[in-house]
């Protein structure tokens, strides 16, 4: 499994996503403003992984902060991570939780207070790996054995934490003995299907074929294809979805 963004001794170490997948390259953040950087530049990218960079922006944030005027500072780090990207849903709950968290801690010794959002910047990450997990044998039973798997952007490892969303239930049916395929949308104008989940899965050694976008109806039309798996950016109460141009 790919390893998108860890928590170190040396600060945040995401991987350049800007670079795959000719190069395989990691970036170290060593302060707030890297990883507000790195968020911005779609160094990292996806909704679960940038809610994890988030966490662990405010978190080396804190641990890089004086002492004096701590709260201002908090401000000034949660506000300059929001700024980075206005429409992530997952940026704003990552900020907001690591901020109830220390606002909680008012008055404890300021180690104490370093050291909780350190903890709690890694649960996040933790949770959200073990949720892709979940999602992915829930989903594994509803791709058929034998067939293709259609998917459009990128709602995988490199989205998330760790194992994916979409890619999650891919990975799930493969490790459960199922003979699938893979054809991978390579999803204008960004190509995320093209350099970013062709790659993933060819790491985990997963049989995929890059397809441009206009060939998806030919080889549903075919047969081929035995069932559709794409993330969502929003999901509404009644079923509806938003995702990405093409979906």
């Amino acid at each position: 499994m790919v390893e998108t963004i860890q928590w170190t001794d040396d600060g945040v170490v995401m991987i350049d996503q800007t670079r795959l997948p000719l190069t395989e390259a990691y970036v170290t953040c060593r302060t707030y403003e890297e990883v507000a950087t790195a968020i911005r530049d779609m160094i990292i990218r996806g909704a679960p992984a940038i809610g994890v960079a988030a966490a662990m922006g405010v978190a080396i944030g804190v641990l890089r902060a004086g002492e004096a005027d701590l709260d201002a500072q908090v401000e000034t780090i949660c506000d300059t991570l929001a700024k980075t990207r206005p429409t992530a849903v997952n940026l704003f709950w990552a900020i907001g939780r690591m901020k109830r968290l220390y606002d909680s801690l008012q008055g404890r010794p300021i180690a104490e207070i370093r050291a909780r959002l350190v903890e709690e910047a890694k649960l996040v990450r933790e949770e959200d790996i073990a949720i892709n997990r979940a999602m992915g044998r829930n989903g594994a039973a509803l791709v058929p054995d034998g067939k293709t798997v259609l998917t459009h952007c990128n709602a995988g490892a490199l989205a998330t934490a760790g194992y994916g969303t979409a890619l999650g239930v891919i990975r799930a049916a493969r490790e459960a003995g199922k003979n699938i395929d893979v054809f991978a949308d390579e999803t204008r104008p960004f190509l995320q299907g093209a350099r970013l989940t062709v790659w993933e899965l060819q790491q985990d050694g997963i049989p995929t074929t890059l397809i441009t976008d206009n060939m998806a109806g030919h080889f549903m039309k075919s047969g081929r294809i035995g069932c559709v798996v794409v993330g969502a950016d929003r999901i509404a109460a009644n079923g509806d979805v938003a995702n990405k141009v093409g979906t």
